[in-house]
């Protein structure tokens, strides 16, 4: 299974890094970030099967694939902007952390204008 392996990883990493702090931190954020950049990276490589049957739906569902694909692109803006945050906050760095998810949000806020401008043109079609 999956996740026992990625479980196993961050423990032993986890384990690593507490007994590296003692003696070295700075390879101990090292030990931490790569373990962080692997588990992802292994995940990244498990979603495109997840893509292919959202992909899959929104075309029985007639669903515009613009608007599919700005969902996709939302979600992962979040996913990496949350895993860029987590990983700057393990190394200390809180306020770079916060300037990463405001980018983020900024830039999901960006993306999502056609998606809310098509509903603002539902709304006055709707509106006598």
């Amino acid at each position: 299974m999956d996740i026992m392996k990625i479980t196993l990883i961050g423990i032993v990493a986890a384990i690593l890094a507490v007994i590296l702090r003692q003696y070295k931190p700075e390879i101990a954020i090292h030990v931490s970030i790569v373990t962080g950049l692997m588990i992802f990276i292994f995940m990244l490589t498990k979603l495109n099967s997840v893509i292919t049957v959202l992909k899959h739906f929104a075309s029985k569902a007639n669903i515009d694939m613009l608007y599919f694909t700005t969902i996709l692109k939302v979600i992962a803006i979040a996913y990496i902007t949350e895993f860029g945050a987590q990983v700057c906050r393990d190394a200390g760095e809180g306020a770079i952390a916060s300037k990463i998810e405001f980018s983020g949000k900024i830039l999901i806020m960006i993306i999502s204008i056609p998606i809310l401008a098509a509903l603002l043109d539902i709304i006055v079609k709707l509106i006598p």
